[in-house]
């Protein structure tokens, strides 16, 4: 036609005419691909019975070990640590510092400072340990003589890794490359009156250096700051703690005046750092042999925990705050 233009086409209207033309294709992902979706796209709920059923037919088929001491790693994975887990994490907040300082394998002698009313830090101690440690190292605690007398929480103390706190048993856990923690102050530092916090008790003679020093592993220093306020202790009923065998019967501002409830621990702010490790391997023969070397180690290792606390202490702005 004369006169007539052509209007070549532009933009979105040759663009529709490419669809129009282009043969569709489908994409079909690989088989490998959609079972990785479908995994990942898998319910928490699903996972966990997945895993309590996994857990309950090795039980049943008694497809798990226990070493010589009683410790029970599979029921302490999947029963003992997981309820301690809201404790650390949202109770306490709790900050693990210095977790570089614990070797990847071999055994070691980890030392810390007592309080608390009840030894919730030995417990915030052990999961800390377990949960930030790259390679996720039980803690092999030494407990006193009353946790093993008492029905149930003896039995539970030992399928959790506990053994009785005496330098034999110590030693053989050590030199077999274990991770092993001491609270020399003992019953004397969780039952210290609320105004002694954070000034530490005696050391009692140096046993647990003795054994580190046989053993040759050496000595990881820890200070915890926080467990003082849980249960800040202002008496002690003492008619009540011989009638009930117990070494102290603790009265806080809220026990036994709201009875259980008062139970419940204040949620203050958290904070466990491990030291450098102390070496013990280098004294020569016999070391442990030497009172005054012994006598050294332990100023050694109990300074430097009450200097740590010191040092926490004063970056700490607020007891729940943190």
């Amino acid at each position: 036609m004369a006169g007539a233009r052509v209007i070549p086409l532009h933009g979105g209207a040759e663009q529709a005419r490419q669809r129009r033309t282009r043969p569709q294709v489908e994409v079909v992902p690989e088989p490998e691909t959609t079972a990785a979706v479908e995994e990942t796209a898998a319910p928490d709920w699903e996972r966990r019975l997945a895993d309590v059923l996994a857990f309950a037919r090795r039980r049943i088929a008694g497809d798990y070990q226990v070493d010589e001491f009683g410790f029970d790693q599979d029921l302490t994975d999947n029963v003992l640590l997981p309820p301690l887990k809201p404790l650390y994490e949202k109770w306490f907040r709790a900050e693990t510092i210095g977790i570089h300082n614990i070797p990847a394998t071999g055994g070691a002698l980890i030392v810390a400072n007592h309080s608390g009313t009840l030894p919730l830090d030995a417990l915030m101690t052990a999961y800390g340990i377990h949960s930030e440690h790259p390679n996720q190292r039980h803690l092999r605690m030494l407990g006193a003589d009353l946790v093993f007398r008492t029905p149930m929480l003896g039995a539970l103390a030992r399928k959790s890794g506990q053994t009785l706190a005496c330098n034999p048993d110590a030693e053989r856990l050590m030199s077999s490359g274990e991770l092993v923690g001491v609270w020399p102050e003992g019953f004397k530092g969780i039952g210290k009156p609320f105004k002694d916090r954070y000034k530490l008790q005696r050391f009692g003679r140096g046993g647990f250096v003795s054994a580190a020093l046989k053993t040759g592993v050496p000595i990881i220093p820890c200070s915890i700051v926080g467990a003082e306020e849980i249960y800040p202790m202002i008496g002690d009923i003492k008619a009540l703690a011989r009638l009930f065998g117990f070494p102290y019967f603790p009265v806080t501002p809220f026990f036994p005046l709201l009875g259980p409830l008062g139970a419940i621990p204040l949620p203050s702010k958290w904070y466990i750092e491990f030291g450098e490790p102390i070496r013990t391997d280098v004294f020569g023969e016999n070391p442990a042999e030497d009172p005054m070397l012994v006598f050294n180690l332990t100023d050694q290792v109990r300074e430097t925990i009450q200097q740590t606390l010191y040092r926490l202490l004063t970056q700490r702005r607020n007891v729940f705050l943190g």
